[in-house]
């Protein structure tokens, strides 16, 4: 779930959480923690990543959170899944996510939209997004890691799907699953928004 448009001039994303502040906090803890467990230098990382030396630095100090595509190059970067930039800290019970303190994160364009569904609370291996996609809405996803899949469901509106050179149309009610290693994209080829839930399963390699 990569986006290939508008950045800032200085080639830091802006904020792009509902939930501000809190997701700097949290994303800044991570990835330092994550990055030193590792060894990684930020040049490594930066290296390793696709992202710049400069902007790893901001968001390590807290002075900028990254747009999706770039949340999603750092845990490639790392090797981790996604949900370990976001994590929270660990507690017992149930847990209820209410709408109102949910975390959502935009692309840079804002056309797409992805509405974590389940708790940070460390590694795993499969998550849960509800993702929404504007009328007329492109969404360019760059390969995740070796073996990912991605099961999706169209509750509302329609979705073009391309996996590779694959193209799929899909309407309300209709699922897919695929291997998600290959570049995708999401279109909404319609003048209503698009809603869509997303099961992401990683290997046992990421970790």
């Amino acid at each position: 779930m990569v986006s290939k448009v508008e950045q800032s001039s200085d080639g830091l994303d802006p904020l792009i959480s509902e939930s501000g502040d809190y997701i700097t906090d949290v994303v800044k803890e991570n990835l330092k923690l994550i990055r030193h467990t590792k060894g990684f230098s930020l040049d490594k990382l930066a290296n390793r990543c696709g992202v710049s030396r400069a902007m790893l630095s901001q968001i390590e100090q807290g002075k900028s959170v990254p747009t999706i595509s770039v949340l999603w190059k750092i845990a490639n970067g790392l090797n981790v899944p996604f949900s370990e930039l976001l994590k929270e800290k660990n507690q017992d019970g149930i847990h209820i996510l209410k709408a109102e303190n949910s975390k959502v994160l935009y692309s840079n364009s804002k056309v797409f939209a992805s509405r974590a569904l389940f708790p940070f609370l460390g590694n795993r291996k499969t998550e849960f997004y509800e993702l929404i996609l504007k009328p007329g809405g492109h969404e360019v996803a760059e390969p995740h890691k070796t073996g990912t899949t991605e099961n999706l469901v169209v509750v509302s509106g329609k979705l073009r799907l391309r996996v590779g050179e694959k193209v799929v149309e899909l309407e309300p009610k209709d699922s897919v699953f695929f291997k998600a290693d290959v570049s995708h994209e999401y279109s909404n080829p319609t003048d209503q928004e698009t809603l869509m839930y997303l099961v992401m399963d990683y290997t046992d390699e990421i970790g």
